[in-house]
């Protein structure tokens, strides 16, 4: 799989909801910037991610306009338009805002996804 195709996995392994998903796409030392925090273990990141499938239920996350800014054998680094939308305390609601998400590729050739930065939309 290339570093296109890990995005398109980490987006769909997102959207199951499921963390073990998820974390089949990261790598061990994943770095996330989030608005109101970061994320600097495993474990905070999968904490972060539940509690956000715990308040926005039935979430679907995507990805649009994807530029890949910087790309070479062993990293890519790419930037896109996040959208989200779902139920809050059962009331549809959704947002955007803007990404930036470093893969790298792991001693077995795999990419992994080692940082995620996300803001909300100016």
């Amino acid at each position: 799989m290339g570093y296109e195709q890990a995005l398109n996995a980490y987006i769909d392994a997102t959207n199951t909801h499921r963390f073990d998903e998820v974390s089949k796409l990261l790598a061990p030392n994943a770095l996330y910037w989030f608005t109101d925090t970061s994320c600097t273990s495993l474990d905070e990141i999968q904490a972060y991610f539940q509690n956000a499938w715990d308040t926005v239920k039935e979430e679907v996350y995507r990805a649009e306009d994807v530029h890949w800014i910087a790309v070479d054998e062993r990293q890519a680094v790419c930037t896109y338009s996040y959208h989200w939308e779902g139920y809050v305390r059962g009331n549809h609601a959704s947002g955007q805002g803007r990404a930036t998400n470093v893969f790298v590729k792991d001693n077995e050739g795999a990419w992994k996804l080692i940082h995620e930065h996300l803001s909300p939309s100016e």
